[in-house]
């Protein structure tokens, strides 16, 4: 199976939370973008939370991100996975958070975007790796394999969530 690598960070000194997904599919990495499935929900919600719409090019879609104050990696730094789904990822690695939070103090919330990104985090991050306080919250994958709830359910959780800490 191939290993494959997560992207950099997508965060500015102004950072108050961060999104974290488990590793970037195969689209995302063939186009080098976070989120770059057409039917991922994340940039919809982005755009409709706050601005980062699906129709903008990519770099102006990672300002708004960073206009809002909100971060955005990946748990894994690198792991094997033939396809894109969370349940085909094998041989996980961390990336070294302690670093990223050593860089980013001013974030205090970290969002999971999906039960396998916090369930990883879970696993190789916490008590592993030197972080400071933070509070966490899972939010419903954007995934387009996650589709046992409607966009509009996605959205309303994903807004209670982030708004509450812009």
């Amino acid at each position: 199976m191939p290993r494959i690598r997560s992207f950099p960070p997508v965060a500015d000194d102004h950072a108050t939370i961060l999104i974290l997904g488990s590793m970037p599919g195969k689209e995302s990495l063939k186009q080098q973008q976070y989120y770059a499935h057409p039917q991922n929900a994340f940039w919809k919600i982005m755009g409709d939370l706050v601005g980062a719409h699906p129709a903008l090019p990519y770099p102006q879609r990672l300002h708004a991100l960073n206009a809002a104050h909100i971060a955005l990696w990946d748990v894994l730094h690198s792991c094997e996975r033939a396809g894109s789904l969370d349940s085909d990822i094998e041989q996980e690695e961390a990336n070294d958070f302690a670093a990223f939070f050593a860089k980013h103090p001013n974030i205090a919330h970290v969002c999971f975007n999906g039960a396998k990104a916090e369930q990883s985090f879970k696993r190789f991050v916490l008590g592993k790796q030197e972080l400071p306080p933070l509070q966490f919250a899972r939010l419903p994958s954007t995934s387009p394999a996650h589709a046992g709830m409607r966009y509009e359910e996605k959205l309303k959780l994903w807004k209670k969530t982030i708004c509450s800490h812009l």
